[in-house]
């Protein structure tokens, strides 16, 4: 049975050195399988019409498809080319409670996300964010530098 983990992306640099560590990891492991998580933060409005939800939803369906196009693709394609098994996926939510939930979904043994950003993703997680993933999840947690 192959071993899962997930990797946390932020688009930027430390995203980089999350993937380039779950890639480690991968090749002591042997069979294993890393699933690239692109979130973007996202909350709904209820006091909005259906119409601003609407067009809220169209803008999140392109952000999904530009993260995946710009972010997760692009770092699958190294990891494959490195013969790494590895899958992507974009999501929209709260990053902690998303990569807590990818984890449970995909049965991962370990989250791994990196400590600090140029901005993004990885900058939200030094704060409140890492705080919840390590709090919350069922699994390891590895931030790396």
């Amino acid at each position: 049975m192959s071993t899962k983990l997930v990797v946390g992306l932020d688009g930027h640099g430390s995203g980089e050195r999350a993937v380039a560590y779950a890639k480690r990891l991968a090749e002591l492991i042997g069979e294993c399988e890393l699933m690239v998580v692109y979130v973007v933060e996202w909350s709904p409005y209820s006091f909005q019409t259906a119409e601003e939800n609407a067009q809220r939803h169209k803008r999140r369906e392109e952000e999904i498809s530009t993260a995946t196009e710009r972010v997760v693709d692009p770092a699958v394609a190294k990891l494959h080319a490195a013969g790494i098994k590895a899958t992507g996926k974009v999501r929209h939510g709260d990053v902690a409670s998303i990569l807590i939930a990818v984890a449970e979904e995909e049965k991962a043994e370990q989250i791994i996300v990196s400590r600090s950003s140029e901005g993004g993703f990885a900058k939200r997680l030094f704060g409140s964010a890492t705080s919840n993933l390590v709090m919350h999840a069922s699994v390891p947690v590895t931030v790396v530098n």
